[in-house]
């Protein structure tokens, strides 16, 4: 494939809690998504910029130079330093900068960029394929090196240990993206690429969840032998089994040393929509595991659940140096993700 390097020189995907040089977010643009909601989605995006850029740069894509403008004075309305804020123009139509970005990789001297083949979603959304193109415009003023990938991926479907262990789902990267790919096949460009020498394959991901079963919704490395895994209680829910056989798998699995993992069970909010013909009052795929971890902060969705403040305290226990902020994400998730979908961490040598 041509992608590996001598291996004293290997790059890996580091694990979210290693230190950021700079979270990267797409600033929300799209009505069709939130309609009347797009102001409050606005407000969570000014509350995440004022958190996160305190403790490390925050890389803002934006269309053009008119929002731009717009959006610096939103930020500087809110007390903002702007020297923290670095904004690339390019166009694009969607804030899921977690699937259409780049997955950062680094080794001890160097980051580097894999990016992904993005098809909207398994080509659910024609419209989105745009994205696709948004970091391949963007890479001359990044500077960093980059590889193409070989597979249909986005990156809210991979979570890593940080040390060559990788979670992910069958149903989306297997079932959904790259049908033509055996499982062997897809682990050995996970492995050359990001340095995945033990891929964690659990089953199925939330109902109702457009990503076809995206690993940021149901599990999630919180360190290197840790991981915490939604568990849904109610045994009439539409999530139950799935979730149930999800935390049987990792019960039983091993990291890449070959130790056992500390799984944590990680309660469950419920939330139905509401915007009527849409989404048809269907179970909105809401998870407390979508998370994101700053070098200071971590930010939790929230859902105004009656689980939220027991989500809250089981996530602090995994990062007690750390400041855990909650953030409604009701209107967020009429787009379809939450706070760890928005955010791409871009890691620091």
């Amino acid at each position: 494939m041509g992608y590996k390097l001598a291996k004293e020189n290997i790059f890996i995907m580091s694990a979210e809690w290693e230190k950021h040089s700079a979270t990267w977010l797409a600033w929300p643009n799209d009505d069709d998504y939130f309609g009347n909601r797009i102001k409050n989605v606005e407000k969570i995006y000014l509350k995440m910029v004022s958190l996160l850029h305190k403790d490390e740069v925050v890389k803002l894509v934006v269309l053009n130079q008119r929002m731009q403008n717009r959006v610096s004075n939103l930020l500087k309305e809110n007390n903002i330093d702007l020297s923290k804020v670095i904004f690339f123009q390019s166009e694009y139509m969607d804030v899921w900068i977690r699937d259409y970005g780049p997955t950062f990789v680094k080794n001890k001297n160097e980051i580097a960029w894999i990016k992904w083949n993005y098809g909207g979603y398994n080509n659910k959304f024609p419209e989105l394929y745009k994205d696709n193109e948004v970091f391949l415009n963007l890479k001359e003023k990044v500077g960093f090196k980059m590889w193409q990938g070989e597979i249909d991926l986005e990156g809210g479907a991979i979570d890593s240990n940080g040390l060559g262990t990788l979670l992910t789902t069958e149903e989306c990267l297997l079932e959904n993206r790259n049908m033509g790919k055996s499982k062997k096949e897809t682990g050995l460009i996970l492995n050359e690429l990001i340095g995945a020498k033990n891929i964690i394959w659990l089953k199925k991901g939330l109902v109702n969840d457009h990503t076809d079963g995206h690993i940021d919704d149901i599990a999630r490395f919180v360190s290197p032998s840790k991981i915490l895994c939604a568990h849904e209680d109610d045994v009439t829910d539409e999530n139950y089994e799935r979730l149930k056989e999800n935390f049987k798998i990792l019960e039983s699995t091993v990291d890449q040393d070959g130790k056992k993992f500390e799984i944590i069970k990680l309660p469950m909010p419920h939330m139905y929509y509401d915007d009527g013909e849409k989404h048809n009052g269907k179970k909105a795929p809401v998870s407390y595991a979508n998370f994101y971890i700053g070098n200071k902060t971590v930010l939790v969705s929230l859902f105004n659940d009656k689980n939220d403040e027991k989500a809250m305290s089981i996530i602090k226990s995994c990062f007690p140096d750390r400041n855990i902020v909650g953030i409604d994400c009701r209107d967020l998730i009429y787009g379809g993700g939450a706070l760890h979908c928005i955010t791409q961490q871009e890691p620091a040598i």
